[in-house]
């Protein structure tokens, strides 16, 4: 097994992606918790591709350089709870009876082989049970995340390298849930869109727990390439366009993103009509009720007008997530030192960081 749901030592979060890695941590303060220091650096194309780690000599040079040079104070802890990439994992809510607890690890691992396309002994995997929305008789429900050893042991070599000592990886997903949703509070139906440099990731989460998730390779960088393309413009002169006008003031901006944007909206159509199929029925969920809202995260969400387009083109209510909603006890979005838009490219490590200080 890997240890994805837990861990013992405090430590800070490390997200790391194809193109970039960011990094936070958090200290205990009276009445809450504190951002101590944050950082990021871009990764070479090559060094990380499709989430899988092609030189980790130069990943783990990216990382030492990065948390010699985080803001804030400096890093001293080599505990690191770092993220495994999306896209190379596998998450999935498995039903067993109930029975003993030390049964249920045994049941697990028959479950999985149903659920993977990999043999057992080719995946790490760890497991946690979902507290129930309302009584159930029989049954149990179990989140299980496994990831190919070939993938993890990439992740986990750099970072060795590196200096630090891992005491826990986590799927991206996890990370941003812990991030986005209030801490010990039931929830109704909402979406999670992670609008990122080179993917989206839709999260849907229910009652207590993540419930589905998927991964779709529309991006901003997508969105980019289209403007390039349409326009006939450099990528860099493409950018700025979109960064300027994003959705709004500019015809030929805005239908030089159409057929991204139309794209993302159909794949979130589909991917919440295959949630709500796939959940009917099933006893532990809040399946019945509507989607209650989507929450937009990742550095592509603070895109100009894309709340108000997705909200049109979807009759449901959108905002931008607040990462600092488990972290900041007074009404804030921000902290000084990272400003909202910011923070919003720093969910996920600022989900990792909380599973630095809590272990959960």
């Amino acid at each position: 097994m890997l240890n994805i749901f837990s861990q013992k030592s405090k430590a800070f979060g490390l997200d790391i992606s194809d193109f970039s890695l960011k990094i936070a941590d958090l200290e205990k303060i009276k009445g809450g918790l504190n951002l101590t220091s944050f950082g990021e650096s871009k990764i070479p194309l090559g060094v990380i591709e499709g989430g899988e780690v092609k030189d980790e000599n130069a990943l783990s040079e990216i990382i030492k350089k990065t948390i010699s040079q985080v803001k804030g104070k400096k890093i001293r802890t080599k505990y690191v709870v770092s993220s495994l990439p999306e896209e190379k994992s596998f998450l999935d809510i498995v039903q067993i009876p109930l029975m003993a607890e030390e049964e249920v690890e045994t049941a697990v691992k028959f479950e999985i082989e149903n659920h993977i396309p990999l043999k057992l002994e080719e995946v790490y995997f760890d497991f946690e049970k979902i507290q129930p929305i309302s009584k159930t008789k029989g049954f149990q429900e179990i989140l299980v995340a496994a990831i190919p050893k070939k993938i993890a042991e990439g992740y986990i070599e750099a970072l060795k390298k590196a200096g630090l000592q891992t005491i826990s990886l986590e799927v991206e997903c996890l990370a941003i849930v812990r991030a986005l949703v209030k801490k010990d509070k039931l929830s109704r139906p909402l979406l999670i869109v992670d609008f990122g440099e080179t993917r989206t990731t839709f999260i849907i989460f229910s009652g207590r727990s993540l419930r589905f998730t998927s991964t779709i390779p529309v991006s901003s960088q997508k969105l980019t390439e289209s403007i390039s393309k349409t326009l006939k413009v450099d990528l860099k002169r493409a950018e700025e366009l979109k960064l300027k006008y994003g959705l709004e003031k500019n015809k030929e901006v805005f239908e030089a993103m159409i057929p991204p944007m139309t794209d993302l909206v159909e794949q979130i159509k589909t991917h919440l009509d295959y949630y709500h199929s796939h959940e009917k029925g099933n006893k532990g969920t809040q399946s019945k009720k509507e989607m209650e809202k989507i929450l937009l995260c990742g550095g592509g969400a603070n895109l100009k007008g894309l709340i108000s387009f997705l909200a049109q083109n979807l009759k449901v209510e959108v905002e931008l997530s607040n990462p600092w909603i488990n972290i900041l006890k007074r009404p804030l979005k921000e902290v000084p030192e990272l400003p909202f838009e910011k923070s919003l490219s720093y969910t996920t490590a600022l989900g990792l960081a909380l599973k630095g200080i809590y272990g959960d």
